[in-house]
């Protein structure tokens, strides 16, 4: 059964689940305007979710061969997923920032195996044990698939600052990078259905939700050795949404919320309070791994199963990358693999 939402202004959102991930489900959301309905993000690319979508779209007196695009705000499974069979049924177009659309057209591209050697070498480098790693190696030697996603090419630009083309609606694209190096949240320029105090609507999608912290890892991928900072790219988006001072956010997962600035403040100062504590971890050398270990989860490490640990092993990269750049810590010469210290 689908579950739907009315937030007043010709918005409407669907619960589209998401299959085993304790995050439940993706808000998509259903927008009118003049020339038919657009979505933004679709869902997981899985038949129960794809079921739901469409009820969804019943429920909201669509249907989906009616919905004319789709704006994605970033390019992950859980929003991007069922782009294609939107675009399938309804001829709709796609849309989507160019650095995040250069990753869908690289993974349709990718090799398994370089993939699987890629990773390989990855938590090689950063110190992963031997039984973390000896999975992704025998993927690669044996010719292993990826697990595939079927990423729709997008066939729009999302251009930051530019008004999407909705008639009849004011939705100004925000680039907020730091998720994925091209998330962009979606600004409804548009005054605030319940005459909220704010200046109308955003769409937040991953970059901002209420009561969890979005994943912040490195940008993963093997054809760019681009050192990037996405911790850095995401604490300068989160004050950039801040000064918005939207109204209301509608955010991908959990439920919309008010008072924006506040949510960004606490975000902040979470990021803040871990950078402070991996530099008092950091008082004697660790290896990414070894300071993945020990960090604070939301689970104990013996219980985090090898896939999750990846992720967080990238969360780690990403803080200590940011730290570097700030000159707040080092990689120990010699060390291999290498290790970083607080300086």
């Amino acid at each position: 059964m689908a579950r739907t939402f009315d937030h007043g202004g010709g918005v409407r959102s669907i619960r589209v689940p998401i299959p085993d991930n304790p995050l439940g489900y993706t808000l998509v959301y259903v927008v009118e305007t003049d020339r038919g309905p657009v979505l933004v993000d679709t869902g997981w690319d899985d038949p129960g979710s794809w079921d739901v979508l469409v009820a969804g779209l019943d429920a909201c007196g669509t249907g989906v061969s009616e919905v004319t695009g789709v704006v994605v705000t970033h390019h992950h499974p859980d929003h991007h997923g069922l782009c294609g069979r939107v675009r399938e049924a309804s001829g709709a177009w796609v849309a989507m920032h160019a650095a995040d659309a250069a990753i869908v057209r690289r993974t349709r591209e990718a090799r398994p195996e370089r993939w699987y050697a890629y990773m390989a070498a990855k938590l090689t480098a950063a110190g992963a044990p031997r039984e973390q790693v000896a999975p992704l190696r025998a993927a690669a030697a044996g010719g292993r698939e990826l697990p595939r996603f079927s990423p729709a090419p997008p066939d729009r630009e999302i251009v930051p600052g530019e008004l999407l083309d909705l008639p009849g609606r004011r939705l100004r694209a925000i680039w907020t990078p730091g998720h994925t190096p091209g998330h962009v949240c979606l600004h409804l320029e548009e005054e605030h259905p319940g005459e909220l105090p704010g200046r109308g609507r955003l769409f937040s999608g991953d970059h901002m939700l209420p009561g969890i912290t979005p994943h912040i890892g490195l940008y993963e991928d093997p054809e760019d050795a681009t050192v990037t900072d996405p911790l850095g790219d995401y604490l300068d988006s989160l004050e950039r949404v801040g000064r918005l001072g939207p109204a209301e956010v509608l955010p991908a997962h959990r439920h919309a919320f008010t008072d924006a600035p506040a949510r960004v403040r606490e975000l902040l100062d979470h990021h803040e309070e871990r950078l402070r504590s991996l530099l008092a971890l950091l008082a004697v050398p660790l290896t990414p791994w070894q300071l993945a270990e020990r960090m604070r989860w939301n689970r104990p490490w013996a219980d985090i199963p090898p896939s999750s640990r990846t992720i967080a092993v990238s969360e780690a990269e990403s803080h200590l990358r940011h730290l570097f750049k700030q000159g707040r810590v080092e990689p120990v010469p010699g060390s291999d693999p290498v290790t970083y210290a607080a300086v």
